[in-house]
């Protein structure tokens, strides 16, 4: 994907996070949502918490790309075996993350986050974007066995359209 089309989705993305917190009311956002065990609200940050992911997920492809692939290899497998833990961890941490933040503080952190991969992504050179490592593929639907630095930066986003999926507001439920 070019790297412009992947600025653009996060573009989109970034709006209908706005569009989505300023229309669903207290009552949606509590509300469960579908195929998760996080209310709405609590789904809405984790959508947050993928691109804020990303951030540490491009330092760690920058420097395992560097080194021989039985490096990544070995620390993707490391990863996989934590795999449960890793999923607790996951589900615990967008408990309370909307409650902490705020409404208004998710909306400001997606728009950090997004400017600042977007400002990133603008910067890297395609040499950059082609290089990779393996990934602990368990963790994610969207994590591949091996994933370039362009990939990651498009994962982001399908984290998120996934996720929206799943959400039971009002807005998303009648589209």
């Amino acid at each position: 994907m070019d790297p412009g089309d992947i600025s653009a989705e996060m573009s989109r993305a970034r709006a209908d996070f706005h569009d989505l917190l300023a229309t669903a009311t207290v009552g949606e956002l509590r509300r469960p949502s579908n195929g998760t065990r996080w209310t709405n609200e609590q789904l809405l940050f984790h959508m947050l918490f993928g691109y804020l992911v990303v951030r540490a997920l491009l330092f760690l492809v920058r420097g395992f790309s560097r080194l021989p692939p039985a490096a990544s290899r070995t620390f993707a497998a490391v990863l996989d075996a934590g795999t449960k833990p890793f999923h607790v961890i996951n589900y615990a941490g967008s408990l309370g993350g909307a409650r902490v933040l705020g409404y208004r503080g998710m909306d400001r952190s997606m728009d950090r986050v997004i400017s600042s991969l977007q400002a990133s992504l603008d910067g890297e050179p395609e040499t950059s974007l082609q290089r990779g490592m393996h990934f602990p593929h368990g963790w994610d639907p969207y994590f591949k066995d091996f994933m370039t630095l362009r990939d990651v930066y498009h994962y982001a986003t399908q984290h998120y359209d996934h996720h929206r999926r799943q959400l039971t507001l009002d807005k998303v439920v009648g589209q």
